[in-house]
C-alpha cells in the first residue's frame, strides 16, 4: 500500500528531507518503523527504537500498535517540537 511520510522538527533535519511516499507492506505503525529503521543510516540512528518517537496517523497522535491503511499520512516527531 502507498502511503505519504512526513517528518518534523530534529527527525527532518536528521534525515534531510520533511516528507517522502512510501510503498509498504507494513500493517501497524509499529512494522512501519522498523521498516524504515532497517534502512540504515540516518533512518536507524533517527527512528531507532530506544528512541522516544511520537507518531500521527492521518494528522492524529497514535499508538504505534495502530493499523495503516492505503493513502494514510503518518507523521513522525520528536518528544518535544518548537513551534
Amino acid at each position: 500500500m502507498k502511503v505519504q511520510l512526513r517528518y518534523f522538527a530534529s527527525i527532518r533535519e536528521a534525515l534531510g528531507t520533511g516528507s517522502e511516499a512510501l510503498d509498504t507492506q507494513a500493517a501497524t505503525l509499529a512494522a512501519l518503523r522498523a521498516e524504515l529503521v532497517a534502512r540504515g543510516g540516518a533512518y536507524a540512528d533517527a527512528l531507532a527504537h530506544g528512541k522516544s518517537v511520537r507518531v500521527a496517523l492521518n494528522q492524529t497522535m497514535s499508538d504505534e500498535a495502530a493499523a495503516l491503511t492505503e493513502g494514510a499520512e503518518v507523521g513522525f516527531f520528536p518528544p518535544v517540537t518548537g513551534g
